[in-house]
């Protein structure tokens, strides 16, 4: 647990330095904020750790996020609202559209990777483009206001604490136990380590990693679906630049980008690091596209000491 030990304390001196900095950040009302801005990364990062452990990565997920929000204000808009695709569904109905939008994104992911043989990251970089052109389209290049949607994204049933960030908890918990606990679990981290040996020790290989497509976009689904609630509406630019937070999690949370290496615990940790980070810049009023800077500094950090691994030790995980 030494990378782990090391991330708390990436995180703790983060915390410390910007407490000297902004008489703001230790406030109460600031963590709260803190912790409901990381909520979106994390569960969608939860399932990104799974497939990275398998060797397998999804740079379409904050299209997808956004294209799921999307369907759902499109679906739940009046039919006379003026929108092409409006269907005028009730809410319910709509979340089922929008959770049927989003396992296409999965599915499309996973049949591509598995059954054409498609390297994941062109089949996501073409999905991300895809699902971004259709989030335009169903969109109109406008915001589309969700009326009765409000709830799942800002109401705080326990120390005014928002319910997303229980539902990370959940995810986070969830993904812990699959991956540490589970046949299905250790059978990713054995077809990241050796997709060959894997196969030789009778694990189905393709339908593990299908399975994690699927797992992924079930959380993209609620990730979308909670960042829509928190906003009140839909944009075509929902979730621009989401993938990248989130595989800067999950790299610096000490999964490889070569596979079979990675636990749900530093990318929780690394997630908050993230968090910190972004939050902090923004008490000092550090200009919004410096702070697209440090993030893109981090990713490369991440990525780079990852890489430094691999070779020191020669792939070994």
């Amino acid at each position: 647990m030494p990378e782990i030990a090391a991330l708390l304390f990436v995180l703790a001196a983060l915390f410390a330095f910007f407490s000297v900095q902004s008489e703001f950040f230790l406030q109460y009302a600031n963590f709260v904020n803190i912790l409901q801005n990381v909520a979106v990364i994390g569960i969608i990062a939860a399932p990104a750790t799974l497939l990275l452990v398998s060797g397998q990565f999804d740079l379409s997920v904050g299209s997808a996020a956004g294209f799921v929000g999307m369907v759902m204000a499109v679906a739940a808009s009046p039919a006379d609202s003026g929108l092409q695709f409006a269907m005028g569904l009730s809410i319910p109905l709509a979340l089922l559209v929008a959770v049927a939008a989003a396992l296409l994104v999965g599915v499309m992911n996973g049949v591509a990777v598995t059954v054409i043989g498609i390297n994941p990251l062109i089949t996501t970089l073409g999905t991300l483009a895809i699902f971004r052109g259709l989030t335009k389209v169903l969109g109109d290049g406008q915001t589309i206001r969700v009326n009765g949607f409000g709830s799942l994204g800002v109401s705080r049933p326990l120390f005014e604490i928002p319910l997303p960030v229980y539902i990370l908890l959940a995810v986070l918990l969830i993904f812990a136990f699959v991956l540490r606990y589970t046949v299905y679990g250790r059978s990713m981290y054995a077809i990241g380590a050796s997709p060959a040996a894997a196969r030789l020790a009778g694990i189905r290989v393709n339908r593990s990693i299908f399975a994690g497509f699927l797992l992924s976009s079930v959380c993209v689904a609620l990730a979308g679906l909670i960042r829509l609630s928190q906003v009140g509406g839909a944009s075509v630019n929902a979730g621009l630049g989401l993938e990248l937070s989130v595989i800067t999690a999950v790299v610096l949370g000490g999964a490889s980008l070569a596979g079979g290496r990675g636990t749900i615990l530093g990318t929780a940790v690394a997630v908050f690091i993230v968090g910190v980070l972004n939050n902090g810049l923004i008490q000092l009023n550090v200009p919004s596209f410096w702070v697209e800077v440090a993030g893109g500094v981090l990713l490369l950090g991440a990525v780079t000491f990852d890489q430094l691994r691999i070779r020191l030790t020669g792939g070994a995980s």
